[in-house]
């Protein structure tokens, strides 16, 4: 067992951590391995694939999750920063690679194949836009000559432009929710902010107009759901409050996103209404949680960059939940923690890792410089 005098790398972090989100974040991963092993054998032998098919790649996936998770939230402010910077690079180059040569998968180019395995780079570039441009924020407010303002926006309109290319509309409103968060966060006038707001509902006017996918979703939700959306819908009615038990879901049997898109269904058939309560309970936890530490965090960059991923973590469960219920459009937004898939797993951990590591008590070389101090004050 590790005690408080521990100086190494892991005892310091094992104290400094906030162990309440960590708990509560393997608590959602033990809870999306079930789901996933209660929906993937259905979806898997719809579509003619091997019963374990999904179960196993989830497992496999699992295992770098956690890995990143723990490693990223050891990481310093500073450390944390480098990370980011070079890791957004590399995934920007990847987002292009996936519209140039990726592969297509219902009408969009999003991912790209590597070693067997398909990832969406656009999953991790939210994380990783998150740090950077609390950065450029930080040292445009910290010293007024930079123009920090100008480079985030400027990156945000690189990263918006690769993702409408793909397209990928609902990881482009995740961006621009993102950088709105953190311009109000930063003390931007507030004229810009009702701007953005204003500017908003023209965008998304002139993507329903020019964009047949998201023409077709939202048409098909103002006659009421798509057909996965009606079926998902009767999951709900299915389940009641306790559920009809694990494995005797009948909606994972029809829908072929019932261990992605539509994995909060299945947990309402199999569990019940009440079930899914307790997990909004826990998302809504991870969030609150997230922002009262986000308020004792070690300056400006910490609170907006810890602030604008707790966001972006609780917007996400949100989107996936809502269109769930037929209460928004469907948009092919996983369910952090819960759904399958290995991009979504990684940048659910990647996320995670950040928040804890930028919520730490007195970080890194602070914590370790202050308790010899003390204990010579003590002497």
């Amino acid at each position: 067992m590790l005690d408080r005098t521990d100086r190494s790398l892991v005892g310091v972090w094992w104290w400094t951590v906030d162990k309440w989100l960590l708990a509560s974040a393997v608590m959602l991963i033990v809870i999306g391995t079930l789901l996933v092993m209660a929906a993937g054998p259905a979806v898997a032998n719809l579509i003619q694939l091997s019963s374990q098919h999904f179960i196993i790649r989830q497992l496999i996936y699992l295992i770098p999750t956690l890995g990143l998770m723990v490693a990223v939230s050891m990481l310093e402010p500073r450390t944390i920063r480098a990370f980011a910077l070079f890791g957004l690079a590399l995934i920007i180059g990847l987002m292009v690679m996936a519209i140039v040569m990726g592969s297509e998968v219902k009408g969009a180019t999003r991912w790209v194949s590597i070693a067997g395995f398909s990832l969406q780079p656009s999953e991790l570039a939210k994380p990783l836009f998150a740090i950077v441009s609390a950065w450029l924020l930080t040292l445009w407010r910290e010293g007024q000559d930079f123009p920090g303002w100008a480079y985030a926006t400027a990156l945000l309109g690189i990263i918006v432009a690769i993702l409408v290319a793909q397209p990928d509309i609902g990881m482009t409103l995740m961006m621009l929710l993102t950088w709105g968060f953190q311009m109000f966060l930063a003390g931007m006038p507030m004229l810009f902010v009702i701007g953005g707001v204003l500017v908003a509902p023209a965008l998304f006017y002139l993507a329903y107009l020019y964009l047949p996918h998201v023409t077709l979703r939202v048409d098909k939700f103002f006659e009421g759901g798509s057909w996965q959306v009606e079926r998902a819908m009767e999951s709900f009615a299915t389940g009641g409050y306790f559920g009809v038990g694990p494995g005797d879901g009948r909606v994972k049997l029809h829908l072929p996103d019932a261990h992605s898109d539509f994995i909060f269904a299945v947990a309402a058939e199999e569990y019940g209404a009440l079930a899914c309560l307790a997990l909004l309970g826990l998302y809504g936890f991870i969030i609150l949680r997230g922002f009262v530490r986000s308020l004792g965090g070690d300056g400006l960059f910490c609170l907006i960059a810890s602030a604008s991923l707790v966001m972006q973590f609780g917007l996400q469960a949100c989107i996936h939940m809502a269109s769930s219920v037929n209460l928004i459009p469907t948009k092919g937004m996983t369910l952090p923690f819960i759904s399958y898939g290995g991009s979504s797993l990684l940048a659910s951990g990647l996320t995670i890792g950040l928040i804890l590591a930028l919520t730490r008590k007195h970080v890194g070389q602070n914590y370790v410089a202050r308790r010899p101090a003390d204990a010579g004050g003590a002497a």
